[in-house]
């Protein structure tokens, strides 16, 4: 076994401040799962802000563009036609 004693999960509790270790000796079993469960829930909320940003980036961009090539096709069509 290749492990270092310094990286094994006792002896890196016990580096850890005091009042972080107290907060976790303060755990139990549902506290863990609550805990892994905000996590997912964490990440989910993340990737659905970056989704959410792209989407309204793009929203606004196709938008500007549409603005764009109506205001092109009026300037075509005023172009085209002839004064009488």
């Amino acid at each position: 076994m290749t492990d270092n004693a310094h990286d094994l999960p006792a002896n890196r509790f016990n580096e850890l401040p005091s009042e972080t270790q107290k907060f976790l000796s303060r755990l139990d079993e549902n506290d863990i799962k609550l805990l892994e469960e905000g996590l997912v829930l964490v990440r989910s909320a993340l990737t659905v802000g970056r989704f959410m940003k792209w989407l309204i980036i793009c929203a606004v961009v196709t938008t500007a563009a549409g603005v764009k090539f109506y205001e092109d096709v009026l300037k075509a069509i005023a172009w085209l036609q002839t004064p009488k």
